[in-house]
């Protein structure tokens, strides 16, 4: 377990947790020899035995290390010290486009410009270099308080020019952003991350997914076989040329989207040009579903006539004139027979011979639950030929040592003499399960089902956003323990995780009265604002709320924030003359009085 005040490989000194995944977690980390603070990736310790998850935690830093872009992540040090394999890299202050989406809803237009050719030129970079993020989507996007964005999380990045990969057609990123072809398992292309940054590019502008359902799979299929809803209809003041950039990242037929992220960063650069904005929708070049056609279609034989003849050329049977060529005629007459002859020999011998000498069909016997001298007698009977290697499976149904099946299996007709194999039981086979938490659930569903033959249901358990950034797929607890034995057919539930909203602190956090009118529209609040005067805060910002952090969100609610506003300038007043028992005491500053006092005279 990595704890506060470690130090890895005798240099990187653990500050804090900043960011957990299903691979790895992350740690605000200190070079002791640099001097500067970084962000460390640490593969976690349950998969650090695991050689496919080591493969591709290292497959990471390969990708990123060769990456050199103002847009993406640095790479610093890779290695493993004690068991521990880590990754370094720079830490970047700031936020995610995730968590600056929940806290602002949609961007204005040139704030979702200025991002996308910054993910574009970053990632333009990145297919330079043959390697695809694959999991492209605003959790793996900071952004810093300047503006400036960074690409992060090449996890499952992939190398085009790789030699062995694992996993390259797994469901692996976000639902929400899968291009269609990855969501069908056919593997990603350069042109698979142009899609994600295109539901991106949808999301700034919205502030929601195009795409939403009750799970991964029939959002999935939305990905697969739904049209994109129009950015317009949601905001008509977003020109037809921003409009056709969303609609050509995310063509469901990859050959109608662009080429390359490089040709997408073009066309930003000139979507606001005067000629541009009321442009024509963009049209796709090729069917968006494409039919797997297994035949080519015939050619159309067209300006045929009737009598066989083309209407341009000579016709296509020749009339042969009657000379009293009759010779020329027998000589033909005969080779035709004798070519007659010849065909008839060859399907004699092609088919007809080996259809009346070939062996009878038999079916195969119902062997299973007998011994295997047994089952060999009864094939042998029928005139099937056994092969000498008996091979052994599990089964809960078949005694062990008993015959489970053969193949060709029971019932299928095949020639005598066909080589027929034995499968025998071993017995009942069971298999301890693992920790999946941390884990994508449809990777570990598929895994539990298709391989180890259990009935997987997964359910929802309510988390607090607030708590850490929770991945929607990610497994937060398992019905049976890591270390339970489990056998064919038994049952476990997966609980992934339930997001409540919960409300931020909006004045330890510096909200303006803005951010939070822009966070009750998103969420169905009702706000109220109440003024308080102050030096203590800078004007306009909150400094109260009626709602406390981290209490869950209702629609309908009513949030009441307390705004600074700066105290009213004071106009000086007269200092009063203190009380002198009646006497008052004299201004040195006044010159005395020459007049006589009449009460003296």
């Amino acid at each position: 377990m990595i704890t506060k005040g470690q130090k890895i490989n005798d240099r990187y000194e653990i500050i804090r947790s900043i960011g957990e995944g299903g691979m790895a977690n992350v740690y605000l980390g200190y070079d002791t020899i640099l001097d500067r603070n970084v962000a460390i990736k640490i593969l976690r310790g349950d998969l650090s035995s695991d050689e496919k998850f080591v493969r591709r935690f290292q497959r990471e830093a390969l990708s990123a290390s060769s990456l050199a872009h103002p847009n993406i992540v640095e790479m610093y040090d890779v290695g493993e010290d004690d068991g521990v394999y880590y990754i370094v890299m720079e830490y970047v202050e700031g936020k995610t486009l995730k968590q600056l989406l929940k806290k602002r809803g949609n961007l204005t237009l040139s704030e979702a410009i200025d991002i996308m050719l910054q993910l574009t030129d970053g990632m333009a970079h990145a297919h330079d270099s043959y390697i695809i993020h694959r999991d492209l989507k605003p959790q793996n996007v900071m952004i810093k308080d300047d503006g400036q964005i960074k690409i992060t999380d090449f996890g499952i990045a992939m190398a085009l020019n790789a030699t062995q990969l694992t996993q390259t057609n797994s469901v692996m990123g976000s639902v929400h952003y899968l291009p269609p072809e990855q969501a069908s398992g056919k593997g990603s292309t350069i042109k698979s991350d142009i899609y994600s940054m295109g539901i991106i590019f949808y999301e700034l502008l919205t502030g929601s997914l195009p795409f939403k359902g009750d799970n991964a799979v029939e959002i999935a299929l939305k990905h697969m076989r739904d049209p994109l809803p129009s950015v317009r209809e949601d905001n008509p003041a977003i020109p037809q040329s921003i409009e056709n950039i969303i609609l050509k990242a995310t063509a469901k037929n990859p050959k109608n989207r662009y080429d390359d992220a490089r040709s997408m960063h073009e066309d930003l650069l000139t979507a606001l040009d005067d000629d541009r904005m009321n442009e024509e929708p963009y049209k796709y070049k090729y069917p968006e579903h494409e039919s797997n056609e297994s035949t080519k279609s015939l050619k159309k034989l067209e300006d045929i006539d009737n009598d066989g003849e083309d209407d341009d050329e000579e016709p296509i049977a020749m009339k042969i004139e009657d000379n009293g060529d009759k010779k020329r005629k027998k000589v033909i007459i005969i080779l035709s027979i004798i070519f007659g002859v010849l065909v008839l020999g060859i399907i004699t011998v092609a088919f007809i011979i080996p259809a009346v000498t070939a062996a009878k069909p038999v079916t195969v016997p119902n062997c299973q639950g007998l011994k295997v001298s047994q089952c060999e007698k009864k094939l042998q009977g029928l005139g099937l030929e056994v092969r000498t290697k008996i091979k052994t499976v599990s089964s809960s149904k078949v005694k062990k040592g008993r015959v489970v099946r053969t193949d060709p299996e029971k019932g299928r007709s095949v020639k005598q003499g066909t080589k027929v194999t034995i499968y025998k039981s071993s017995g009942e086979e069971t298999f301890e399960l693992d920790d999946y938490t941390g884990r994508n659930y449809i990777e570990v569903q598929t895994l539990l089902e298709t391989q180890y033959g259990l009935d997987v249901s997964v359910e929802k358990r309510d988390v607090d956003a607030s708590e850490r950034e929770y991945d929607e797929q990610e497994i937060i607890g398992q019905s049976l323990a890591a270390g339970s034995e489990v056998k064919e057919g038994d049952s476990i539930i997966l609980y992934i995780p339930n997001i409540v909203d919960t409300f931020p602190n909006m004045a330890g956090e510096g909200w303006s009265l803005e951010d939070a009118e822009a966070f009750c529209d998103k969420y169905g609040l009702t706000i109220s604002v109440e003024y308080q005067e102050t030096t203590a805060y800078e004007e306009g910002k909150i400094i109260d709320q009626s709602r406390a952090a981290g209490s869950p969100i209702v629609k309908g609610q009513t949030l009441t924030v307390t705004v600074a506003k700066k105290p009213k300038e004071q106009k000086p007043s007269t200092p009063s003359t203190p009380d002198t028992g009646g006497e008052e005491e004299e201004d040195p500053t006044t010159p005395p009085s020459t007049d006589t006092d009449p009460d003296t005279e």
